[in-house]
């Protein structure tokens, strides 16, 4: 579900709250048989749906502080992939090495093996039998930055006379690097697990079709007006309560 709609689910709960007060003002009154949207049922609802409206925002605070820590902890991988390749160059290494660190970096940077054939050029080999064959989307998502990085590592510990003066290039700090990478990466990845849970269980309380907190909110509306009357000022105070089921 859209990060942007979850405002519209805090207006339901905090109405429903509304309505329960006014209801509560009915006193002995307000007496449905329908135990649904009896005082206790729904007090009880409204408070669940309070709960893991909270617990929902409290992730999407965490969640995006995770993401912001991720993003930073990323921003320097690319100069410094180019940073190890030029290294490697420096270490006097075989051709099918440095081949395996070149390849290693151009998947870091997002970056083809082979130029990008036009929809012409494309046409023009298939119609002479050549198989075309070309991957449609650069390797950029964080999962393949890591893996890609990690393999970049595989590689520098393959290569003895890869042993730069500089601390960032070496392998340990490149380990502990990757380490941090990866667990930063799996905190994004754990919390929009537990945020999507979240939601699920949330948007069941609020807008299950049959005991859904919008749902019994219509039930509670036809209720008064039924006891009070359709132009009462008890079906007045509650009639312009809105409940609206976000989209989900």
């Amino acid at each position: 579900m859209s990060k942007t709609n979850d405002t519209g689910h805090g207006r339901n709960v905090v109405n429903s709250e509304m309505m329960i007060t006014y209801l509560t003002g009915y006193g002995a009154l307000y007496n449905p048989s329908n135990a649904s949207i009896q005082l206790n049922s729904l007090t009880e609802k409204a408070a669940a749906a309070r709960v893991i409206n909270e617990q929902v925002n409290d992730l999407i605070a965490k969640n995006s502080n995770a993401i912001a820590a991720r993003d930073l902890a990323f921003a320097p991988l690319k100069s410094l992939s180019t940073r190890i390749l030029n290294s490697v160059r420096a270490s006097n290494v075989s051709q099918q090495v440095l081949d395996n660190a070149v390849s290693n970096n151009r998947k870091i940077h997002g970056q083809r093996a082979t130029p990008k054939l036009t929809e012409e050029e494309k046409n023009e080999l298939a119609a002479s039998g050549t198989i075309v064959n070309q991957k449609t989307a650069a390797q950029l998502s964080y999962d393949n930055l890591i893996d890609s990085f990690d393999k970049q590592i595989k590689v520098l510990a393959t290569i003895p006379q890869y042993a730069p003066n500089e601390v960032d290039l070496q392998l340990p700090t490149l380990t502990a690097l990757y380490n941090d990478l990866l667990q930063k990466n799996r905190d994004v990845v754990a919390n929009n697990a537990q945020l999507s849970t979240l939601r699920l269980n949330r948007d069941k309380i609020l807008y299950d079709a049959e005991t859904g907190l919008v749902a019994l909110a219509l039930d509670v509306k036809n209720y008064v007006k039924s006891v009070f009357g359709a132009n009462s000022a008890e079906y007045k105070q509650i009639s312009g309560i809105t409940f609206k089921k976000v989209k989900v």
